[in-house]
Parts: structure tokens; sequence; C-alpha cells
């Protein structure tokens, strides 16, 4: 499918996509290369992966990053359990120890290992450590994993990449060069009104306005973590349950919402009642 058909299916599963980011996953997918999404949290960074892999009817299969993350939870293990078992029966020999029978095929090979070329999110990138990111180059660039024990694995398809990164630490420039880059950003109001107005199209055009304007509006303020669009999605679910139609309706009751959107002490603090009511005064 061309950039406008993508960006069409993209906004049929509920993500309303910008012209940049459109092209960057229809080149991506037409040019078989990986995709490095990066920003702040809370921007739908992850989320891409999930519409993309519903607009292409196929397997998502995500690697969570976090310090530490080694081969044996990204690529694959060996089930030294059954191999125990096998040695002290004697039904095995070291040829077959070392077999398909004894692999635990872990998110990456998974990846590589599919029939239907499946969607694979690394998410949170900038989390791993840098020796991790060498395991990543040989796939990245290749498609493919050496296995000391059974050799090279090629791809049996070559698997829709997304990497995404928060920012927390600089990515090496060899990782970068083997990827498409896009930096996602928080959207800007027209499009953030477009993500609530397809994500819960029952809220009515008034209140969906009012509450883009404030959650606009927090992120001009010095807080900790800026509210994302799951919190603007959150807090919107909210209203609606709660049957508000008006945000200037109960101030009370809205001040008690803001845990939908303030995710720490210091933001609470940094939000008092009459703060908050001077942000809705200016959206009602």
């Amino acid at each position: 499918m061309n950039r406008a058909e993508l960006k069409r299916a993209l906004s049929g599963v509920g993500y309303v996509a910008d012209e940049t980011l459109a092209m960057a996953l229809h080149l991506a997918l037409a040019l078989g290369r990986p995709l490095l999404l990066e920003g702040p949290a809370g921007v739908g960074k992850t989320e891409i992966a999930r519409a993309l892999s519903e607009v292409l009817k196929t397997r998502l299969i995500r690697l969570q990053c976090y310090e530490g993350l080694d081969a044996a939870h990204a690529i694959y293990e060996w089930n030294y359990q059954r191999q125990l078992l096998a040695i002290r029966a004697e039904a095995a020999t070291e040829e077959t120890l070392f077999s398909e029978k004894y692999l635990l095929r872990r998110p990456l090979l998974e990846a590589i290992s599919q029939e239907v070329a499946p969607v694979l999110l690394i998410d949170e990138i900038d989390r791993a450590d840098m020796e991790f990111e060498a395991y990543l180059l040989e796939i990245l660039s290749e498609y493919q994993i050496t296995i000391p024990e059974m050799g090279t694995v090629t791809a049996t398809t070559r698997p829709v990449v997304i990497l995404t990164a928060n920012g927390t630490r600089d990515l090496s420039d060899a990782l970068r060069r083997r990827c498409l880059y896009v930096y996602v950003d928080f959207p800007d109001r027209e499009t953030e009104r477009a993500i609530l107005q397809s994500r819960a199209p029952g809220i009515e055009a008034r209140l969906a306005r009012q509450i883009v304007g404030v959650v606009q509006a927090l992120r001009r303020e010095e807080l900790e973590k800026q509210p994302g669009v799951a919190e603007m999605l959150d807090w919107a679910a909210a209203l609606s349950g709660l049957g508000v139609n008006d945000l200037s309706d109960d101030p009370a009751a809205l001040q008690a919402t803001l845990v939908c959107l303030l995710k720490t002490a210091a933001d609470r603090d940094a939000c008092p009642t009459e703060v908050f009511a001077r942000i809705v005064g200016k959206v009602a």
C-alpha cells in the first residue's frame, strides 16, 4: 500500500499518524529497513507497532528492554532441564543435545523464524546496555543469528522491525545507521483531538476540545512527567464515566480526577486547585 493508504489504514485501527510518520512507516516497509522511533514517554511509540501489526494482519512480537538484558533472554537459550534429563536417561548424544528439540526461542530468534513476517517491537532500546546493541547489529544488518552450537540461523522471513527509545541514553552510531529515524513528539492540538475522537467517539465535541486544551496546557507547566496520550484517554474515559459534560460544572470532582493525569507527588503539588482552575478557565 502507498503512504496515503497506509495512513488511512492506521486511522481505521485507531492510530492517527502525521505525514512524517506515515512516510517513515511506508519507507520502512518498502525498503525492509528497521525504524527507530525516539521521543518522550507517553507519545504513542509502542502503540505504532501494535497498530501496524493490525494493519498488516500479522503477529506482534515484543522485546521489552531493560538494564542487564542479555542474549539468553532476548535471542535464545538452551533448555538445560530437558538436556539434563536426557543425559540421565542416556537418551541423547552431544549432537542431539544441541538441537531444535532443546532450543528455547526468545523474541529475536522467534521473530526471524516465522513463516509470515511479524512486526518485531524492540521497546525502549535505550534502557538496555551498550553491549546488548552489539547483539542487534547482526540481526538488523543480515537478519540472521549465529548460535555457536548449531551455526547460523537465517531469517525465514524478514520481520518489520520497530525500535523505540525515550532518550534515557545516547544510542550508538552503528545502531542508528541501520535504521530509518523519526522523532515522535506530543501531538499538536488538532491531532490530539482527532486521536480522542477516534478512540472515544461518544464524547461531545465541546468536552473533547476542553479535555485536549487542558492536557496541552498541563504539558506547558513545569512537571516531572508530562501527561501523555494514554493519560489523556484515561482522563476522557473517567470524565465520561462520571457523566461530566463541561469541565466547569464541578471543580472539586474535576480536581479529584487529576489522578488520571498527574503521576507523581511533585506534579500534584505543582498543580493545586487554584492552578488547575486557572487552566480550566482558559479552555472552558
